[in-house]
């Protein structure tokens, strides 16, 4: 079976870059298969928890707390760090990590790095970094080093290589191995982990990702199936932690919350098979470690939703991917053609939001349907659906908006305002359909209606429409009314009078 690769460029909109992903059935069966497999273990675990709603409103609340107090928690968090010897460091943009990053390594004349799966990583494009400066850096989760060999970014937040199927992943893996893999997925998997071994063993710098940041103690907290960030953060004697900064929480009493959530909601688990809680570098009475261990709290634009109440609960997100796999759009196109590091809903209104450029992501909130289906699936019940419309509305406002739609709008306004011009358009279109309609439908592909009618049908104009058939029906009842017998009607129109004056039922 031979794949077909579907190649993005980011100097497309993001409707180009989705036209590509519908035309390879590869990338759409396999990003199919699997969020319907996610999504289903999410309904399960989420059923047999049994008061699922109640831990999504703890969540919530303790996600809300923590980012209206964010300023104490990070300052908490940072002094117990420190006094449990872990360095701290804060940069403020992508630059500023990434300079951050490469000044620890080269203090420690470090030639290798071998990570475990971080999306702040990708955010921050750490990987062309240094290997830019001949650092060899190698991805230990099997989807984020399937999507290395690759060439590629993640395509989902927490399964990066989705959009991939075996056979593909085989062709991928063949290359590395100089000889012809099987597709059997044990034996790929087998590969990978006899690869890597190697590549604990002689690392320098050990580097992860942050799920949870514990204030109380200073401690960070991993989540994972593999076991790979286990060797990352033990073996090599550097560890280096990319945190966001709003990756807090207050204690470990509120991690039992987050630890239920996280895992049902991203991949139907009642748990990790790890959780692994880190509170500094190696101490003398421990078997294993990092002999230094440095944690780079970074901003990147996350500031500049606090205190947005459109946008300060984007802050909330615990990167569990729900939302994703219940998106109708994503399920379609999978991650790539939005664009930026993060996809799905929870991408298309991130990305513009951290970097703030409305002309350069002007038009990745309208890869939504604004079905809902997120909110309904997100752990902590961010509103995502009303920040897509935030979105749009800025965009509109900010003057980027379609000239076509903006004139098409004011139109449906001027149409709708008059009940008048309503019912004359409504007529109006009911001739002007016969044209097109075939038994109830159009599938004329053109115009506004090609991009919906290229996919499905639209229907059309009602013979009648509930406005006109109101008239027939408001005689009808007053027919009706006539004919009831007088004691009856008298009856009733005592009841009536009665209650809009507030008085008893008659009984």
């Amino acid at each position: 079976m031979t794949a077909v690769h579907t190649h993005y460029s980011m100097n497309q909109k993001v409707k180009e870059r989705a036209e590509l992903a519908l035309n390879d059935d590869f990338l759409r069966n396999a990003v199919r298969f699997t969020t319907e497999r996610l999504r289903n273990g999410k309904r399960v675990a989420s059923e047999q928890h049994g008061n699922w709603e109640e831990w999504r409103e703890r969540g919530r609340q303790i996600r809300l707390h923590t980012i209206a107090h964010l300023d104490y928690y990070l300052n908490l968090f940072v002094e117990n760090a420190r006094a449990n010897g872990v360095h701290i460091h804060f940069a403020d943009t992508a630059v500023d990590a990434v300079g951050i990053t490469l000044d620890i390594a080269a203090h420690n004349q470090v030639r290798s790095v071998v990570k475990s799966k971080s999306m702040v990583s990708e955010e921050l494009h750490l990987n062309q970094a240094l290997e830019g400066a001949d650092i060899e850096t190698i991805e230990s989760d099997l989807g984020e080093y399937i999507i290395q060999l690759a060439g590629e970014a993640p395509s989902h937040i927490v399964i990066p290589a989705i959009h991939k199927n075996r056979y593909q992943i085989a062709e991928l893996l063949s290359k590395e191995a100089g000889e012809e893999l099987s597709a059997d997925t044990t034996i790929l998997a087998g590969f990978v982990r006899k690869k890597l071994r190697e590549k604990f063993l002689d690392a320098d710098i050990g580097m992860t990702g942050c799920n949870f940041a514990i204030a109380e103690t200073g401690s960070m907290v991993l989540f994972e199936n593999e076991g790979n960030a286990r060797m990352v953060s033990t073996l090599p004697k550097t560890q280096i932690t990319l945190m966001g900064m709003e990756r807090i929480i207050p204690s470990w009493t509120d991690l039992e919350v987050m630890a239920t959530l996280l895992p049902r909601s991203a991949t139907g688990q009642k748990l990790t098979m790890y959780m692994s809680g880190i509170s500094g570098p190696r101490r003398s009475q421990d078997a294993d470690g990092p002999e230094e261990m440095h944690i780079i709290i970074v901003d990147n634009g996350r500031s500049l939703q606090l205190g947005n109440p459109e946008f300060q609960e984007l802050l909330n997100c615990i990167r569990c991917g729900a939302c994703l796999n219940a998106c109708p759009v994503y399920r379609h196109i999978g991650g790539h053609a939005y664009g930026g590091t993060y996809s799905g809903p929870i991408g298309a209104v991130l990305t513009p939001a951290l970097h703030g450029n409305i002309e350069e992501w002007n038009d990745i909130a309208s890869a939504s349907s604004l079905c809902g289906a997120c909110y309904e699936a997100c752990p902590v019940k961010i509103p995502l659906h009303d920040m897509l419309v935030y979105l749009r509305r800025r965009k509109v406002e900010g003057g980027q908006g379609d000239k076509l739609e903006t004139a098409g709008m004011k139109g449906f306004a001027a149409v709708v305002s008059s009940s008048k011009r309503f019912a004359a358009a409504i007529r109006l279109g009911q001739i002007a359909q016969k044209a097109v309609v075939r038994k109830g439908e159009i599938t004329l592909k053109l115009g506004p209606l090609k991009g919906w009618n290229t996919y499905r049908v639209a229907p059309g104009l009602a013979k009648k429409s509930f406005r006109q058939h109101w008239n027939t029906l408001a005689r009808e009842l007053e027919q009706e009314r006539k004919v009831m017998h007088p004691d009856i009607l008298s009856r009733m129109e005592t009841i009536l009078a009665d209650r809009s004056k507030g008085g008893a039922q008659h009984e």
